[in-house]
């Protein structure tokens, strides 16, 4: 049997090609980059990081279960977690599998059957510009959800320099000039601290208020407080809402609007530098824009700046631009998939690491990883069990929100509550065999948690990592 593709060799790939190999089931591996790490690799030039960026969920809590961290901060850096997804490839013989500059241009239907019974060809690109096609019986998508810009459009023309913040890497290109950030999401905070050194002057333009997490809470990593103990989420929106008062204010005080939704209902910011700075006046929050004008912005309030650069914060579309949406079963703003893993035609397209979650971290993709595993094992070797797994998605599909009521938005589209999710992931990976155990490589000089099933990660109840945006 030809071996499965797997396409990505960020965080959410290399779990998927981990999960692969411990279930002994065969695999070519894609990756546009040059190295693992996905946007983590800051040199692939698909990285949509910057130099300042850091884990906004903690070490901990971030980590795969399996493999920790050999790094003592609790917030590392994205060049020492580039580091650890290169341990962490090599502890488990994984780049062996993968096929490293060479950009997937194509998942087909072979003979046009988008029931997925003949399988899959994939074309793919080499740096050389050499075409290759290749036939698979399954497809796994784990190219990431951070990588296609959501531009806005605005009324007017604005004169100057106009930036994603994926085209963002450095403070370098902030210096001296007078900015704008639309949005106030984790990147948006972040490179407004950023600027707030080097600009002449800063200003953030928001549409609705957030709730700002400071990273420590009573000396330590605030996501690691209240471990494996999840509240009722009414309850902990609660207590958390008067726990942050009490440590950060009340960001309305700053120039923030008042939030139109309860704490953990849209990803919260983690970073509480903005407000210091804020108060200390480095910065000011603006309004939402209404148009453009030359160099002049005009805010909806009626006011109006001029302005050098303006950097948008306004997150990221998710897209899969080499197969057919049809095939995902696409209805909106993301496909609608059975655990946001399976389509329901179950046609031989996975989707990995289409969850966004406060608190859902690298284990959480490695456990999405380990049930495509068992399914394909079972598919495999025991197809009863398999169709009884299919018959599941013909059912009510689980509710996966823990009790919030996640804002409608595009960027939430595909959000679920990390408790709720990895206790249905973990229910229903009991249902399908334990696929046999292949033999992986030591590693080399790393503790390694565990050599059987990855245990549960000590990160139940961690916020999510930088790239988890509330980008407006």
């Amino acid at each position: 049997m030809n071996p499965i593709a797997l396409i990505g060799a960020g965080p959410s790939g290399l779990a998927g090609a981990r999960a692969l190999s411990r279930a002994g089931i065969p695999f070519i591996g894609f990756e546009a980059g040059p190295d693992v790490g996905g946007l983590w690799n800051i040199d692939n030039p698909r990285s949509t990081m910057y130099e300042s960026a850091h884990l906004i969920s903690s070490r901990t809590t971030t980590e795969f279960a399996e493999f920790p961290m050999r790094s003592t901060a609790d917030y590392p850096g994205h060049r020492e977690l580039h580091r650890y997804f290169r341990d962490y490839a090599d502890a488990f013989g994984l780049c062996e599998h993968y096929r490293f500059d060479t950009r997937v241009t194509a998942v087909e239907a072979i003979d046009g059957d988008a029931t997925g019974a003949s399988g899959w060809r994939v074309t793919a690109v080499a740096a050389d510009g050499t075409s290759t096609t290749t036939e698979h019986p399954a497809v796994i998508l784990a190219n990431g959800t951070l990588a296609e810009p959501n531009v806005p459009t605005f009324r007017g023309e604005f004169a100057g320099e106009l930036m994603h913040t994926s085209a963002y890497k450095s403070p370098k290109v902030l210096e001296g000039k007078r900015v704008l950030i639309i949005g106030a999401g984790n990147s948006g905070c972040d490179i407004a601290v950023d600027a707030v050194h080097h600009a002449a002057s800063v200003d953030l333009s928001v549409r609705r208020g957030y709730y700002f997490v400071p990273r420590y809470l009573f000396g330590r990593p605030a996501d690691t407080l209240n471990q494996g103990r999840p509240l009722p989420a009414r309850i902990k929106q609660f207590v958390d809402t008067r726990v942050l008062k009490s440590f950060t204010g009340d960001p309305v005080r700053f120039g923030f609007p008042k939030p139109d939704y309860r704490i953990y209902e849209s990803h919260p910011i983690v970073n509480t530098l903005i407000l210091n700075h804020l108060g200390q006046g480095d910065l000011r929050v603006v309004a939402d824009i209404d148009r453009f004008d030359g160099s002049t912005v005009h805010f909806a309030d009626g006011s109006a700046a001029d302005y050098d650069l303006v950097m948008l914060a306004t997150g990221y579309r998710l897209d899969y631009p080499f197969v057919d949406r049809a095939h995902l079963n696409w209805t909106a703003a993301a496909p609608e998939l059975y655990l946001n893993v399976f389509p329901p035609s179950f046609n031989g397209l996975f989707v990995l690491g289409m969850i966004e979650a406060s608190g859902i971290g690298w284990q959480g993709r490695y456990e999405q990883a380990e049930l495509i595993a068992a399914y394909l094992a079972a598919a495999r070797d025991e197809p009863d069990a398999a169709s009884r797994f299919r018959a599941t998605a013909a059912k009510p599909w689980p509710d996966l929100t823990g009790g919030y009521r996640y804002l409608g938005l595009d960027r939430m589209s595909y959000y679920v509550n990390k408790d709720a999710y990895r206790r249905t992931v973990k229910r229903v990976l009991r249902t399908l065999p334990a696929p046999a155990a292949s033999v992986v490589p030591a590693a080399s000089g790393h503790p390694v948690a565990s050599a059987g099933p990855a245990p549960a990660s000590a990160g139940d109840t961690a916020t999510d990592t930088r790239k988890a945006d509330t980008r407006a």
